[in-house]
């Protein structure tokens, strides 16, 4: 008969086994868990944000025509750009130029009566002046004579009554040339009247002009021609728009950015702006304004942006574009994955960074944020390995591995901030 094996034995495997599983557990915690890291380098670092907007001059104007009438020619066509005082619509004027005619004849035939009062026949109203002033001093001494012979005797009373009713006469004709050549004088009724004759004249003249004028409507300042609303043939009335005008001035970039980014924008900020079917064409812009209040029911806010030199002709009225605007920007700065960062203990920001093969947690101060970087202030130095495995706690053994990072790079925000071409290419923005 063959004999059992002993107790001893079976629990000789049974320790074994449980040593191997203790080493195994011992070894695998040795080994820690793997996490990639990254070290901590300087680097640029530029936020940006991206928006929709569309172009806009500075403001916008209709003209029309401010008498009723038929309209002769229609001068210009949309997109013509035109100076001020330029003729963009011409109205029939054949009533008005014959009232202009009529006004200039008027006022030669005023000035003629003008001129002859103030001429011939204010000298003979000074010769029968003279005339009557003569006969005067004639009835005088023919009434001194009478006197005498009547006191002599050689003839009766009724001669000095004849005399006396002659001087008279001659008194009211002197009188009368008198007054008639005041008349003709520059203080005269007569003369008064002519000049004021001369100066309706010459109003009626003023207003045929102004008329004339108003056949004829024109570009009030520099302006490109966006509308025409009318043609040849057509009969205008005021009030009623012929075109739109947009007024030259600096072209903007009108847009509503949503009032979460509001603390990013400031005035003065760079930008970089493209038109989608222009995608080679880039223009470099500046935020100009931002609007003080906010729309409540979009939640966002207005922001302009001022076009820097000339725009490109293929700008239309109301094109919409992309904008990139340079938030914020440092030349060199300790920068590190976003996804990096953990809420602190004390409240704020931690890291967990490698420190003798175990996960040691960091407070961190932060700054400069984007999609995917942030700028690190205080707590981490240069060097430093700072390890990303989302399931790693403070105190693991951990076995780091270390991997290639760098802030995502925007084209033309790095390009526009850091160098002095400001029609850098665009690319994708950094955040926002």
């Amino acid at each position: 008969m063959a004999r059992p094996r002993p107790r001893l034995h079976r629990w000789g495997w049974v320790v074994a086994v449980g040593f191997a599983v203790a080493l195994a557990a011992v070894l695998l915690a040795r080994s820690g868990v793997a996490s990639d890291a990254i070290e901590v380098r300087e680097a640029p670092l530029v936020r940006t944000l991206q928006f929709s907007g569309r172009v806009a001059t500075l403001s916008r104007v209709d003209v029309g025509s401010t008498v009723t009438g038929r309209v002769r020619q229609v001068l210009v066509r949309e997109g013509d750009r035109v100076e001020a005082g330029q003729p963009l619509v011409r109205l029939e004027s054949e009533q008005t130029r014959a009232a202009l005619a009529q006004a200039m004849a008027n006022e030669r035939q005023a000035q003629a009566r003008l001129q002859g009062l103030r001429g011939s026949e204010r000298r003979a109203a000074a010769a029968q002046l003279d005339q009557a002033e003569a006969n005067l001093s004639a009835a005088r001494s023919e009434l001194s004579r009478a006197q005498q012979l009547v006191a002599q005797g050689f003839v009766s009373a009724s001669r000095v009554d004849e005399a006396r009713r002659a001087l008279e006469v001659a008194q009211a004709q002197r009188d009368a040339a008198a007054a008639q050549l005041q008349a003709r004088s520059g203080q005269g009724a007569e003369l008064a009247q002519a000049q004021a004759q001369l100066a309706a004249a010459r109003a009626a003249i003023e207003a045929a002009q102004a008329r004339l004028a108003e056949d004829t409507v024109v570009a009030p300042t520099p302006a490109r021609v966006l509308t025409r609303l009318v043609e040849p043939g057509q009969i205008v009335q005021p009030g009623r728009a012929l075109l739109g005008l947009a007024l030259a001035g600096p072209t903007q970039v009108v847009a509503q950015v949503d009032e979460a980014f509001l603390q990013q924008l400031r005035t003065g900020q760079p930008a970089s702006v493209l038109a989608d079917a222009f995608p080679e064409r880039r223009m470099a812009a500046r935020v100009l304004s931002i609007a003080p209040s906010v729309d409540a029911q979009r939640g966002a806010v207005e922001v302009k942006l001022a076009l820097q030199g000339d725009p490109p002709d293929f700008l239309r009225e109301d094109m919409t574009l992309s904008v990139e605007v340079i938030t914020g920007r440092r030349d060199r700065a300790l920068v590190i994955p976003a996804r990096a960062l953990r809420p602190a203990d004390s409240g704020g920001d931690s890291v967990l960074v490698q420190d003798a093969g175990r996960a040691v947690a960091r407070p961190v101060r932060t700054g400069l944020r984007t999609l995917d970087a942030v700028e690190v202030l205080e707590g981490l130095r240069e060097g430093e390995q700072v390890l990303l495995a989302p399931a790693l706690q403070a105190g693991d053994r951990v076995r780091a591995t270390v991997i290639d990072w760098a802030p995502a790079r925007s084209g033309a925000a790095i390009e526009a901030a850091l160098s002095s071409d400001p029609m850098s290419s665009l690319s994708q923005g950094v955040g926002r």
